[in-house]
C-alpha cells in the first residue's frame, strides 16, 4: 500500500543537483558535409556550450574541451554561434565564436596538432566585437555573418552590420581587413542568406522602436566581387509585419515567414515578381490558424528549411509545434511520426534527411532525424536518458482558462503526483504559477525536471501563457501592447483563482514565481493582488523609468514603448506600474534571486528594490550569484537557487523540509 504523506512533503530522487545537471537542451544544429554538429549544454563545466558532433558511422563527440564555450553575445541572447564547411583535402573546416572573448575562430579538428586560430581582432570597447549567424564561404576564402560594433561606452552605442572576414587570419588583428557587405541604415540584421546562382542575398532588418516580432522587413542585395552589397532594397515587411525568417527555394525564388495574416505563415516571392504592378508574394500553407514561425530571440532562429528537391521543412502548430514536411505546390503538409510535442527553431537538412531538436512531456529535448524517403524518425544526439524512474514525471494537463473580458488563457498544469505517496483525502495541494520570460516567450510542453523537482514532493505547477505569449497568433501577443503588468497579472491570477475555486489547489497556498519578464509579472503580482501567499522573484524588471532609458541593453532599451507605451507621452504610467515605487504594497514572504553580471536586468535594480524593502517587517531572502549573467548556467548556482525555492515555499506553506537548506528570511 502507498503511504498517505501530506503535500509538499513526500520524498523524490530528483533533487536539486539531477535537475541542474540536465538544465539546458541542444542547440543550433547545422550540417558540415553529412555530418550532424549543435551545441549542447554543460552546467556542470561552468555552464559553458560544448560544440557537438556526430559522425557519418553515428559516433557523437566533443568538438573543443573546457574552457571553450561556442556561445555568442549579440544582442545579448546571441545567435548562431559557429558555421562550416567540408575542405576541398578533406574534413571539416568550422568558424565558432568563443564566449569569453567573442572572437571568431577556425578549427580543423581532424588536422593532427590543429588548434583553434583567431580570425578577428580583440576589442577593448563593449566587451569585444561580436558575431553571429556565421556562413563559411569557403570558395571566396570568406565567412560572412552579423558584426556587433561597440562605439562608445554606453549599451545603446553599437551599431550592426552585415561582414566577410577573411578565412587566413589576416582579420586577427586588422579590424580594417573586415569588409562590410551592408551599411549601417537598420539598427539590426540577421545573417545574409545566398541565393542559388550566387547572385543576390537576402537578410531581415528593423530598428527601434519596434521589436522583430513587431516589425521587420526582408532586405534584398546583389553580391559583388570584393565591395558591398549593390542595389540594397526592402522587398516585404513594414513596421507592422513581423517576418522571422527568409531563405531561398532551390529554384531561386524567396520563402519567406510572415505574420500579415496574424498567424506567422510561410509565403513565396519570384524576384521576377517584384516588378511594379505584380502580385508579390504567394502563401505556401494559408488559413490553417497555426505558427510556421516565431519570436526571433536569438539571430538565425530556424523554423523552414528548403529541401533540394523543392519540399520544405517546417515547424508549425498552434501551442504546441510538430515537424511537417510541405509540398509548396499542392499544400500538402505531412507531419513526423514521433512522441515530441516542441521542436526548436533549429533544422538542418542534407539530401533527404531533416534534423531537428525536439522534446515531450517523458523526455528532454534531444536530436531527431526525419528521413524523408522513408518516413521515419529516430533519435541521433543528445539522446534523453531517463535519470530517475519515468514514474516521477509530472502528467501535464492542457487547459484553457477564462480571463477578464472572457478572454481565453492557455495554461499547463502539473498536477502533484509521485509514485511514492497518496496525500491525505482533506488536503488540498499548494500550486506554484510560473510566469515565463520574454514577456514574447512561452512555455513548451515538454519535460522539464525543475517542474518535477516541485511536483514530485507534492507541489502544482501552473505554467501560464498569458496574453502576450507567443504561438497563438499575433493578436494574442498584441494583448499586451501597454498593458504590460495589466494583463499578464491578471491571467496568472485568472489561473491560480480558477485552480483554487474548482479544488485543484488550496487557495491559501498559491505562489508565483518567474524570471527575467516573468520576474516584472511576478513582482508586479505581490504588490497589486493578494492572490499569493508568497513569491520567487528572478533576474527580474523592477524599475521601469530607469529601464527605459539607460539600465538594459540595446535590443530591448525601447521595448517598454509597446509593452508599457510611448515614454515621452505617459510617463506616470511608468512610475504607476513598477514594483519598486509599490514596494510598501508586498505583504508576504518572497525570494529575489539575481545574477551580478546581468546587463539584461542589472543587479541595480534589486539592490534598489531590497533598499525600499529594509525595516519593513516583510519576511525576505537576497542571493546575488558571480558570473552569472541573464539566466542561470551553473550548475551549483542552479541547485542553490531550486533548493531556496523549495525553502521558501517550506516556510511560507509550513511544511517539514528538513531535507534542504533552510533559507534564512530576514525582515
Amino acid at each position: 500500500m502507498v503511504p498517505t504523506g501530506a503535500y509538499g512533503s513526500w520524498p523524490s530522487p530528483i533533487d536539486a543537483a539531477l535537475a541542474a545537471s540536465h538544465d539546458g537542451r541542444p542547440e543550433f544544429l547545422g550540417m558540415i558535409g553529412d555530418e550532424v554538429w549543435w551545441t549542447a549544454p554543460r552546467p556542470t563545466e561552468g555552464g559553458r556550450r560544448a560544440l557537438m558532433r556526430r559522425r557519418a558511422d553515428g559516433a557523437e563527440e566533443s568538438v573543443l574541451p573546457a574552457p571553450w564555450n561556442v556561445r555568442s553575445r549579440l544582442i545579448e541572447y546571441g545567435g548562431h554561434p559557429w558555421a562550416g564547411a567540408w575542405r576541398a583535402d578533406g574534413g571539416p573546416l568550422v568558424v565558432f565564436v568563443n564566449f569569453a572573448d567573442q572572437r571568431l575562430y577556425a578549427y580543423e579538428p581532424d588536422v593532427p596538432e590543429a588548434a583553434p586560430r583567431p580570425l578577428t581582432p580583440l576589442s577593448p570597447v563593449g566587451g569585444g566585437l561580436r558575431w553571429a549567424d556565421p556562413q563559411v564561404m569557403p570558395e571566396r576564402g570568406e565567412v560572412w555573418c552579423v558584426l556587433e560594433e561597440f562605439t562608445g561606452d554606453a549599451p545603446t552605442d553599437v551599431r550592426r552590420v552585415i561582414a566577410a572576414v577573411p578565412l587566413d587570419g589576416s582579420a586577427a588583428g586588422d579590424r580594417g581587413a573586415v569588409r562590410e557587405l551592408s551599411d549601417d541604415r537598420h539598427r539590426f540584421v540577421t545573417g545574409p542568406r545566398l541565393s542559388p546562382d550566387g547572385r543576390h542575398a537576402a537578410w531581415i532588418a528593423w530598428d527601434h522602436p519596434q521589436m522583430p516580432w513587431d516589425g521587420t522587413v526582408v532586405m534584398l542585395g546583389e553580391v559583388t566581387e570584393d565591395g558591398p552589397f549593390g542595389g540594397v532594397r526592402p522587398v516585404v515587411g513594414d513596421t507592422d509585419e513581423s517576418v522571422c525568417q527568409v531563405d531561398w527555394a532551390p529554384d531561386g525564388s524567396l520563402l519567406f515567414v510572415s505574420d500579415v495574416g496574424n498567424w506567422w505563415e510561410l509565403q513565396r516571392i519570384r524576384l521576377d515578381a517584384l516588378a511594379p504592378g505584380a502580385v508579390p508574394s504567394t502563401g505556401l500553407c494559408p488559413g490553417r490558424g497555426q505558427e510556421f514561425g516565431g519570436p526571433l530571440w536569438k539571430i538565425g532562429l530556424k523554423w523552414f528549411h528548403p529541401l533540394e528537391n523543392g519540399l520544405i521543412a517546417v515547424i508549425h502548430g498552434k501551442g504546441t509545434t510538430a515537424l511537417g514536411i510541405l509540398d509548396p505546390e499542392t499544400g500538402e503538409l505531412v507531419d513526423a511520426a514521433g512522441p515530441w510535442t516542441e521542436w526548436a527553431a533549429a533544422l538542418a537538412v542534407h539530401g533527404d534527411r531533416v534534423i531537428g531538436v525536439a522534446a515531450s512531456p517523458r523526455s528532454a529535448y534531444e536530436v531527431v532525424e526525419l528521413d524523408t524517403s522513408t518516413g521515419r524518425t529516430r533519435v541521433i544526439g543528445s539522446a534523453h536518458d531517463d535519470p530517475v524512474d519515468p514514474a516521477y514525471y509530472p502528467e501535464p494537463q492542457i487547459r484553457t482558462f477564462t480571463g477578464p473580458d472572457n478572454r481565453e488563457i492557455h495554461a499547463h498544469i502539473y498536477p502533484p503526483h509521485s509514485p511514492d505517496r497518496i496525500a491525505p483525502d482533506d488536503e488540498l495541494p499548494p500550486f506554484v504559477v510560473w510566469a515565463h520570460g520574454g514577456p514574447t516567450g512561452h512555455a513548451a510542453l515538454v519535460l522539464d525536471l525543475e517542474i518535477a523537482y516541485f511536483t514530485s514532493r507534492g507541489i502544482g505547477v501552473a505554467e501560464v501563457n498569458y496574453g502576450g505569449s507567443t504561438g497563438y497568433g499575433r493578436e494574442y501577443r498584441d494583448r499586451l501592447r501597454e498593458q504590460w503588468g495589466v494583463v499578464d497579472v491578471e491571467d496568472c491570477a485568472a489561473v491560480a483563482e480558477t485552480l483554487a475555486a474548482e479544488g485543484t489547489a488550496d487557495p491559501a497556498r498559491l505562489a508565483i514565481r518567474g524570471g527575467s519578464a516573468g520576474g516584472w509579472t511576478t513582482a508586479a503580482s505581490l504588490t497589486t493582488t493578494d492572490v499569493y501567499a508568497c513569491g520567487t522573484i528572478i533576474y527580474p524588471v523592477l524599475d521601469l523609468m530607469s529601464w527605459a532609458t539607460d539600465e538594459t541593453h540595446d535590443f530591448e532599451s525601447q521595448y517598454l514603448e509597446s509593452l508599457i507605451g510611448p515614454l515621452a507621452e505617459v510617463p506616470g504610467r511608468y512610475r504607476e506600474r513598477s514594483p519598486l515605487q509599490h514596494s510598501d504594497r508586498i505583504a508576504v514572504p518572497f525570494l529575489l534571486l539575481q545574477g551580478l553580471d546581468d546587463v539584461i536586468c542589472p543587479p541595480v535594480q534589486s539592490e534598489r528594490f531590497l533598499a525600499q524593502m529594509a525595516g519593513r517587517g516583510i519576511p525576505h531572502a537576497y542571493i546575488a550569484f558571480e558570473g552569472e549573467s541573464h539566466g542561470f548556467r551553473k550548475a551549483d548556482t542552479m541547485v542553490r537557487a531550486l533548493e531556496s525555492e523549495l525553502s521558501l515555499y517550506a516556510q511560507t506553506f509550513r511544511i517539514n523540509r528538513p531535507d534542504v537548506p533552510l533559507l534564512e528570511l530576514k525582515k
